[in-house]
């Protein structure tokens, strides 16, 4: 599974925003297939900026540098 990096989360909402006014067309047009995908393609995004989300709570563990056994 691919990690979505932190940094992408501006450019998740930009994907998110773009698919909510494409959404909102194919409903208009009543494009019930295109609907149906978009949706799925929402959840898909919105689980990654959920797990972005997560990774920039993580607190880094130090686990120190290895030096030469005595």
């Amino acid at each position: 599974m691919l990690q979505v990096s932190p940094k992408m989360l501006p450019r998740l909402a930009e994907l998110e925003k773009d698919l909510s006014l494409r959404r909102k067309r194919a409903q208009e047009e009543q494009w019930l297939g295109e609907i149906e995908g978009i949706d799925l393609t929402l959840t898909f995004l919105r689980t990654k900026q959920a797990d972005a989300a997560r990774l920039t709570r993580r607190v880094p563990v130090d686990l120190g540098i290895p030096g030469p056994r005595h």
